[in-house]
């Protein structure tokens, strides 16, 4: 994350600009200077994951009880000196940053293959130097340190620019993260995570002006110097020769700096005698090799200017007058560049208005000053009619487009550029709901044009919406329903919900699975019908359900995927008594009953409707756990009885257990199929949160969370006794009255599983059940699957290709 080679560079070459400070001091001094306020850190949450992980075992699922203790320390150490603190966590993926989403999980996956590879070798967990964060850890730390009542927010865009843009304008304390782009942001000062001592509140402050002091370089500065360099956004080969080209010039370069060190010294040095030579006289693109990637590099510069900030490297306003047509034309010239620079005098506002000269074209080209936004609009000169046609700029290319003006009620409408065709499609305006919609929209926003315009965003809020602009096209109609799932997902109260209504694209990152074992198959594709059935939910309407809804782009990693492009996954139709309920329902009416009818939907979407009577005589936080274990066992045939065992004695087990108690578990071996199973649950815990938000909340968010029902060392102790042979009395504890759960319990579970044509059997009796039925080997001899799908495909999940391919529904599902 963040500037390459910054964090060494400054570690190692400059570390004057590292400075010990202490965070009760601190709020000391601000709340001296400041009477009255509170002294507020904000957190990049995602930074700091591995930091609060702290309990030694990680390979196993994850040790949620003792994790939620740490994070509670956390906030109690802070709280303690008067400091408040507010989390943001990354709530989507930029486009701008996909490639370097994709690099960093093929890099993981490549990692988890070492980490199995050495399972195997030496059946235990390896150090610490190839630590893995468990999976879905981001996902609950949001709803843990809502528990632990702290404010905990979920981005719109990229995490750091709304941490940044937060912590400038509430004149925060400081940023408490660990990326360099904070080094970057002209905000207020950044502190280090992984320096923090806890029991000291001693950490390092970063500061970015003995940084500039360094280089030579002024604050405005830094932008450039980061895209030069390379960043998330501008690959880091992109100015490699540049870079290099810099450094034969260097005249200074530092026998006791790295290479990259100097590089840095280098590029800086350039900047500010060079580059700055001529700063006014010619545009950033006439100095620097941009070539075809000058969109994408102002868009990096960009990137870090936060709401009010301006960049001096950016075309200046130039300065001059000159008039159009018939007009008296006069020049005058900017001090600076020493040019003559036309400018235009409005006749009807009598002022002027500046020109530019558009670099592709070379034409001059008139800026006309929006009314409302203040911003100067180009205006191009259509060749053909000699006509001026303002520009404004797409949201999604940042490019300039045409606006055209009707020539009756002389109305200016935007064009844009249809994604697919590459043609220019007009917007218009609906008279009513004054959105811009695409020619072709049906007025009254029918889904059978499922893209339409977000009503969240206004023209003001483009302005100041940061590096890049939240889609303006939204692929539901409804502003009031937009609007609650945007604010569930701001609050971090949601999973996936408003991706998916908002762009129709969800991601879900690494996941420790073993890319060898061919008898278990990734939880991508484990919980695709579910997610496909949310899909219609979110997506669908009344009339047409699932087959008027548009596909939603899946960006999960699962083996063998190259995550070149996304998945194309169509939603699934649902099977609801008495129809699928509307969202306004679902999400908004107070209505008797409405509950029960929530927990249908939220069954449907698991495809258990079937089981509703066997689940509502389990008591929470049971009830949840037992309809994930019924969903797994009916479409993962692959798992046995003694796997079932396992899951429902640790949840049962870990009711009695302290977190001292499970911290000091000592396990005879790691086995690698538990840790994957490990995996399995928790994926389906946080599949379980985007089921519950999309369907109005039927159960309490606390019954599924992983520090209440799943502990990955006693699941492992678990699985381990159950592989021998143990009886459920053992599994249990000898407790009695958890050994009558652990029979109900049980009971549920096969019951349910029956009723789908499903018995689940003990692995002893595995290949009499499996004898005669098309399988594929696993990792070891006696685990089979048939591999059948609902639909009587018979493809096995195994066998299905990764990348583009549009997935039909349930092709996974065992039946």
């Amino acid at each position: 994350m963040g500037v390459r080679g910054l964090q060494g560079f400054v570690r190692s070459s400059c570390p004057h600009i590292c400075m010990v400070v202490n965070f009760k001091e601190l709020a000391e001094h601000h709340r001296s200077r400041h009477p009255g306020g509170t002294p507020t850190i904000v957190v990049d949450a995602m930074c700091c994951l591995r930091y609060w992980y702290t309990p030694d075992s990680w390979i196993c699922g994850g040790q949620w009880r003792e994790y939620f203790s740490s994070l509670r320390e956390f906030v109690k150490t802070f709280t303690a000196v008067g400091i408040k603190l507010v989390f943001f966590f990354d709530g989507m993926v930029e486009q701008s940053k996909r490639d370097e989403w994709v690099k960093r999980r093929l890099r993981n996956n490549r990692e988890i293959a070492k980490i199995f590879h050495y399972i195997k070798s030496h059946r235990e967990q390896p150090g610490r130097n190839m630590f893995f964060i468990p999976s879905g850890l981001a996902i609950f730390t949001q709803f843990a340190l809502k528990a632990l009542g702290q404010e905990t927010l979920c981005s719109l865009q990229e995490a750091d620019y709304e941490v940044a843009s937060y912590g400038l304008q509430n004149n925060c304390l400081g940023i408490l993260g660990e990326d360099t782009d904070y080094l970057i942001y002209d905000t207020c000062p950044y502190f280090s995570i992984s320096e923090l001592s806890l029991d000291s509140l001693d950490t390092i402050m970063l500061c970015r002006e003995k940084l500039c002091q360094s280089l030579g370089l002024s604050l405005s500065d830094l932008p450039l110097l980061a895209c030069l360099l390379g960043n998330d956004i501008i690959p880091e080969g992109m100015f490699e020769s540049f870079r290099y080209k810099c450094l034969s010039s260097y005249t200074s370069v530092k026998e006791n700096f790295d290479k990259k060190g100097n590089i840095i010294l280098a590029v800086a040095d350039h900047i500010s005698k060079v580059l700055r030579l001529h700063q006014g006289e010619k545009k950033l693109e006439e100095m620097l090799p941009l070539g075809p990637n000058k969109a994408l590099f102002y868009k990096g510069v960009a990137s870090y200017l936060l709401p009010g900030q301006k960049s001096p490297w950016f075309f200046q306003k130039p300065k001059g007058v000159v008039t159009l047509d018939n007009q008296v034309l006069s020049m005058s010239s900017d001090p600076k560049s020493k040019q003559e620079v036309p400018v235009c005098a409005d006749p009807e506002s009598k002022q002027e208005v500046p020109m530019c000269t558009d670099p592709e074209s070379k034409q001059e080209v008139l800026l006309y000053t929006h009314p409302e936004s203040k911003q100067e609009v180009p205006v191009y000169t259509d060749p053909e009619s000699k006509q001026e046609v303002p520009m404004c700029t797409d949201p999604e290319s940042k490019q300039e487009v045409p606006m055209y003006t009707d020539p009756e009620p002389k109305q200016e409408f935007p064009l844009c550029t249809h994604p697919e065709s590459r043609q220019e499609v007009l917007l218009c305006t609906h008279p009513e709901s004054k959105r811009k919609l695409p020619v072709g929209t049906d007025p009254e926003f029918n889904l059978e044009a499922p893209l339409c315009t977000n009503p969240e965003i206004k023209q003001e809020d483009l302005v100041n919406m940061g590096p890049e602009v939240k889609q303006q096209i939204t692929m539901v109609s409804d502003p009031e329903i937009l609007k609650v799932a945007r604010a569930h997902h701001v609050q971090a109260e949601s999973y996936l919900v408003y991706n998916v209504m908002s762009s129709g694209e969800v991601e879900c990152s690494n996941s420790l699975e073993d890319a060898m074992d061919q008898a278990l198959p990734s939880q991508a594709f484990v919980y695709r019908p579910v997610r496909q059935r949310v899909y219609s939910l979110l997506l669908g309407d009344s009339e047409g359900g699932a087959s008027t809804c548009p596909t939603v782009k899946e960006w999960f990693v699962y083996s063998g995927n190259p995550l070149r492009q996304p998945d194309l996954v169509r939603p699934l139709q649902m099977s609801i008594p008495g129809g699928t309920p509307s969202l306004k329902l679902l999400w908004l009416s107070q209505e008797a009953g409405l509950q029960a009818q929530r927990l249908d939907t939220l069954l449907a979407c698991f495809d258990l409707s079937s089981s509703r009577e066997e689940l509502q005589v389990v008591e929470s936080p049971f009830q949840a756990l037992c309809c994930l274990l019924i969903y797994l066992f009916v479409q993962v045939d692959t798992l046995c009885l003694e796997d079932l065992h396992a899951f429902i004695a640790q949840a049962l087990c870990l009711e009695g257990k302290t977190t001292m108690e499970l911290a000091d578990l000592q396990l005879d071996h790691v086995d690698p199929r538990a840790v994957q199973l490990g995996t399995l649950l928790v994926r389906g815990l946080t599949t379980l949160v985007l089921v519950n938000s999309a369907c109005g909340f039927p159960w309490k968010t606390s019954d599924f969370m992983p520090w209440n029902l799943f502990d990955g060392k006693l699941f492992h102790q678990k699985y381990l006794q159950s592989e021998k042979g143990y009886t459920a009395e053992v599994l249990v504890e000898q407790h009695r009255s958890w050994l009558t759960r652990f029979h109900a319990l049980k009971s549920v579970v096969c019951k349910a599983c029956m009723k789908e044509n499903r018995p689940i059997v003990s692995r002893r009796h595995w290949r009499s059940h499996h004898s005669g039925r098309r399988g594929r080997q696993g990792s070891s001899d006696h685990r089979m699957s048939s591999g059948y799908s609902r639909s009587g495909q018979g493809q096995h999940w195994r066998d299905q290709g990764p990348g583009s391919r549009q997935y039909d529904p349930d092709q996974w599902r065992r039946y």
